[in-house]
């Protein structure tokens, strides 16, 4: 049924490794009219229109309540688009093009004229990837243009990795909803700005700052949680990733991480308030209202991957506060612990 008739999106559940044309001409000509689809990626769900149309885009901005100087990924299924889109491509791009897409990695180049400053968030630099998933592909592909497409939820809240989670999220506010089973990554990508003097990650994700220095050699993070005034990459200026709950992420040693979680919970649990703990499984049995595991310390893949939906089990248990056991900030773990830093407004605890 169509969203006119039902007043909801069209949900359509398609094969991730051969995805039916007849679903994927759906979607494409939802993008060509200038529609909004939601559709799996490697690593969360993205909300995706015409990059190249500013009225399209700007839908995306509407549905999400994203701020207009938030500029958004553009996704591409050809390497060779990337000359279309921006005014330069150096050589240090093209290496990281080969080795790594398609995959989750984003890289910040100049922007050519063709690509509207809505979707660059007004820059004059331009945010593009390869997605490494068969039916983003297939659609961009089909659509015949590159498309915008940030996660699919509402600003600053958990990025989905369902299709569930879009439905719940932004409802009827999408056209069509391509359901593809929850996503591998499950963490955003790594945006890479090309265009700085050395090299800088904007945003730490799916590819990681050691495998991007075998590359590259030197590699800049941009140091997070201070204040910025121009946004330069998605995901920096603003609150994100936040659940309903209040945050607080425990740093340090694991022994004493431990011990400081526990005890945070049950000043927190004194106070009244409902608690939840988001723990490893090498973690004891803690005492609070709710505990989940993301999975091993030593498969950061699996915390990853689990990372958005326990913040989203959290909200639906109703607690008041989430106490989070941070990881080693190395690989992968930087990309975790940037999400779960974010999403506490910065509420740390240090020991």
């Amino acid at each position: 049924m169509s969203k006119e008739s039902t007043g909801k999106p069209m949900i359509v559940e398609v094969d991730i490794e051969r995805p039916e044309i007849d679903k994927i001409r759906i979607a494409a000509g939802v993008i060509r009219n200038g529609g909004l689809v939601a559709f799996p990626t490697e690593t969360v769900y993205g909300l995706g229109a015409d990059a190249l149309n500013p009225e399209a885009v700007a839908k995306i901005f509407r549905v999400k309540n994203r701020p207009a100087d938030n500029p958004v990924i553009v996704h591409i299924a050809d390497k060779r688009e990337v000359y279309k889109l921006t005014r330069d491509v150096p050589i240090k791009a093209r290496e990281l093009m080969d080795l790594f897409w398609p995959g989750p990695l984003t890289l910040v180049l100049e922007k050519s004229g063709i690509v509207p400053h809505i979707t660059t968030g007004g820059l004059e630099t331009v945010a593009i990837r390869m997605p490494d998933h068969k039916v983003t592909l297939a659609i961009i592909t089909e659509s015949g243009t590159p498309i915008a497409a940030p996660s699919a939820n509402p600003a600053g809240k958990p990025s989905p990795t369902t299709a569930r989670h879009v439905m719940k999220d932004l409802g009827c506010k999408v056209d069509v909803i391509l359901d593809g089973g929850p996503t591998r990554v499950g963490v955003e990508s790594t945006v890479l700005d090309l265009t700085a003097h050395t090299p800088t990650i904007l945003r730490p994700g799916g590819i990681t700052a050691e495998e991007l220095r075998s590359v590259l050699g030197s590699v800049k993070i941009h140091p997070a949680g201070v204040k910025i005034e121009v946004t330069p990459s998605p995901g920096m200026k603003h609150k994100h990733y936040a659940p309903n709950a209040a945050m607080i992420v425990v740093e340090g040693n694991f022994d004493v991480i431990v011990r400081k979680v526990q005890e945070l919970a049950d000043e927190h649990r004194r106070g009244g308030k409902r608690v939840g703990i988001m723990a490893t499984s090498e973690s004891p049995a803690y005492d609070a209202d709710v505990v989940k595991i993301t999975g091993s310390r030593a498969d950061l893949k699996t915390i990853a991957r689990n990372l958005f939906g326990i913040l989203r089990g959290f909200d639906e248990e109703k607690v008041d506060i989430i106490i989070v056991e941070g990881v080693d900030a190395k690989g992968l773990g930087l990309a975790i612990m940037d999400r779960l830093e974010r999403a506490a407004g910065h509420r740390i605890v240090r020991v």
